[in-house]
């Protein structure tokens, strides 16, 4: 199927979906990054961080 360019900018596509997704996920990284650095600190302060 062969789409003409006014055709074209008529679609839309998923590309909601991979933004939101996107989005998401960044908002999921700092959420984790945070907990882990915050795990960290807690652990590092009351000394129950494990020896090597």
């Amino acid at each position: 199927m062969q789409l003409r360019d006014s055709e074209l900018t008529k679609y839309i596509g998923g590309a909601n979906a991979t933004f939101l997704n996107a989005i998401i996920r960044g908002f999921t990284f700092v959420l984790d990054l945070g907990r882990t650095i915050g795990t960290a600190i807690r652990r590092g302060v009351s000394g129950n961080a494990c020896g090597f």
